[in-house]
């Protein structure tokens, strides 16, 4: 019998988070504020930089784009599966600026085998700004790296 406790399914998923955040700089690079993860969903918080606005003075949309997708790589990776996007589509619904406090909470609609769907809802102030959806595949192999604790 082994001495090391297995880890509960919302700590496999914050460990997987803590994985992809050392590991993806582009994820890094946003300035994201992790607020929750759990199995299958995840809540960050993003303030948009001056890097992130573009010529008429909004946030970019590929700034939103990465934005979301990010937090939909958080979502979908929670259950230590090399998972990626197959499929994603955004539907701009606001505009934001410099300086606003975004927040982007990734939820899985449906999971079966190697697909999933994730929607992504970027709000600023209770208002939806975004709506993100996306496929996801799973692609092979463990997200955490052998000898993970609880894991073994």
């Amino acid at each position: 019998m082994s001495n090391v406790t297995a880890i509960s399914a919302r700590e496999l998923a914050e460990a997987c988070a803590d994985f992809l955040w050392r590991q993806d700089a582009t994820l890094r690079s946003l300035g994201l504020e992790r607020l929750s993860i759990e199995v299958g969903q995840a809540r960050v918080a993003m303030t948009v930089r001056p890097s992130m606005v573009n010529g008429l003075g909004i946030t970019h949309g590929g700034a939103i784009f990465t934005f979301a997708d990010t937090v939909f790589s958080l979502a979908c990776n929670t259950y230590n599966k090399r998972t990626v996007a197959a499929h994603c589509r955004i539907a701009f619904l606001r505009p934001t600026r410099l300086g606003d406090r975004l927040i982007a909470t990734a939820t899985e609609i449906a999971r079966s085998a190697r697909s999933g769907i994730y929607d992504v809802s970027m709000t600023l102030k209770d208002e939806i700004v975004a709506e993100f959806r996306a496929h996801s595949r799973v692609i092979g192999g463990a997200l955490l790296p052998p000898g993970t604790v609880g894991l073994d």
